[in-house]
């Protein structure tokens, strides 16, 4: 029986792991280049997004700020339009 066992026990686990090296196979080159421009795509659309969303930003904060520039300035001026004294001081 010890025989047997012996020669029906499944091979070590280490080995029944390794494949065997792979040969160089041209047509798989092929689906490496298509997911390669598939993702150069991709890469380009969300770049295009990103700088559109960017561009997008920029204009809405140019529009936050109009308005705070227009209110301190309307400060300014009526800061600027308030009458001078009646009396000005002397010099000694």
């Amino acid at each position: 029986m010890d025989e047997e066992q012996k020669n029906s026990a499944p091979p070590q686990p280490s080995l029944a792991r390794e494949d065997p090296p792979r040969r160089f196979d041209p047509s798989r080159m092929i689906g490496i280049i298509k997911r390669k421009a598939l993702i150069k795509e991709l890469a380009a659309v969300h770049h295009a997004e990103c700088l559109a969303l960017c561009q997008e930003l920029l204009e809405l904060q140019r529009k936050w700020e109009e308005p705070y520039v227009e209110t301190k300035t309307i400060e300014d001026l009526r800061k600027e339009t308030s009458r001078p004294t009646k009396r000005q001081k002397r010099t000694r």
